[in-house]
């Protein structure tokens, strides 16, 4: 199901939709981490997974800078993102990065759409650049590690 977090009608739901989407992204690697069997690939993980926790700081500053009251947890589709992971433990560390290379195809689309969107004002700019940038690169690994 297409996301559509990054389609907001206004820069402040923008913002508190994005930090959703990034607590919800935070869970499904700690999900990850846990069951991950390869400590190289735990290494990588966690890396990803402050890279995340950096997009919390930094939308949580222009959250502040707008007046946007910030969410503190993710929502229901953590349920999913997470979900999926455990379901893919059964098969391995291989299943587990696939399944959350869906994640982030999910969190691609959402930066995508957010950078594109008209209310994305120029102090929210760099921030969402530096987080799609930051989602391909995850996503890029993902898809390697699995090959």
């Amino acid at each position: 199901m297409p996301t559509t977090v990054g389609t907001e009608n206004n820069a402040a739901d923008l913002v508190k939709n994005l930090l959703v989407l990034e607590y919800d992204a935070i869970a499904a690697y700690d999900a990850t981490i846990e069951r991950l069997d390869s400590a190289e690939y735990r290494k990588q993980v966690e890396s990803f997974r402050r890279d995340h926790e950096t997009h919390v700081q930094e939308l949580g500053q222009i959250a502040d800078s707008i007046g946007v009251e910030k969410p503190t947890e993710g929502d229901m589709k953590q349920w999913l993102t997470t979900g999926k992971v455990a379901l893919a433990n059964i098969a391995g560390d291989d299943a587990v990065l696939k399944a959350m290379k869906t994640n982030e195809d999910e969190t691609v689309s959402a930066y995508e759409q957010a950078l594109s969107n008209s209310v994305t004002d120029p102090r929210l700019r760099p921030v969402i650049e530096k987080g799609l940038a930051d989602e391909r690169r995850h996503r890029a690994w993902m898809e390697t590690a699995q090959a």
